[in-house]
């Protein structure tokens, strides 16, 4: 049996909290050199589809980002935005938390604060500060995945926003502080 003295069990106790306390993004310097993360998307505006390795040997790629930011971009402006690589590793969690293969259907990444205006001229449930206007949300479907399921998984990470959007059949997914709501 270990035995520690209690600094260095003290030590070992502040490092493990230390790490759980880590923003999810935090993580990706403590990743394997050997882990990847692929994502595919199908922009259900503009029939884009992309299926690509965003991140290898401990870091994101660079020119896979720039492809996300691109296909994720404001499809009625064609205005790019840098898309938080958070939602992108949160996207893939889900991803592989359900065991899905199917692209995500995107309804809505990046927005520019011209449209995000236009929508919330259209509907009461479009924020005024919106964060897909800092590239730090999307609204998704999953093809073959019940939506109620896709929301209990993303749920169940306690991470961000989660909106829940059962007429339209999507969930909106942001980098911000938890919280969930039905729209």
């Amino acid at each position: 049996m270990f035995q520690y003295s209690r600094r260095e069990f003290l030590k070992i106790g502040s490092g493990f909290l230390a790490a759980g306390l880590l923003p999810s993004n935090g993580f990706s310097a403590l990743a394997p050199k050997d882990e990847r993360r692929h994502l595919s998307f199908f922009n259900t505006h503009t029939n884009e589809r992309l299926s690509i390795c965003y991140f290898k040997n401990g870091s994101y790629c660079r020119n896979a980002m720039g492809r996300i930011n691109h296909i994720l971009r404001d499809h009625r402006t064609g205005e790019v935005k840098k898309i938080d690589p958070a939602l992108l590793d949160r996207l893939a969690r889900i991803h592989q938390e359900l065991g899905c293969s199917t692209p995500y259907h995107v309804i809505s990444g990046y927005r520019s604060p011209k449209t995000n205006a236009m929508l919330r001229k259209q509907s009461r449930g479009v924020a005024k500060n919106s964060y897909h206007m800092r590239g730090k949300a999307i609204d998704i479907r999953l093809p073959g995945c019940n939506i109620h399921q896709l929301r209990s998984t993303c749920l169940a990470m306690k991470e961000g926003g989660v909106g829940y959007y059962p007429s339209a059949e999507f969930i909106h997914l942001d980098t911000g502080d938890f919280r969930t709501w039905r729209g």
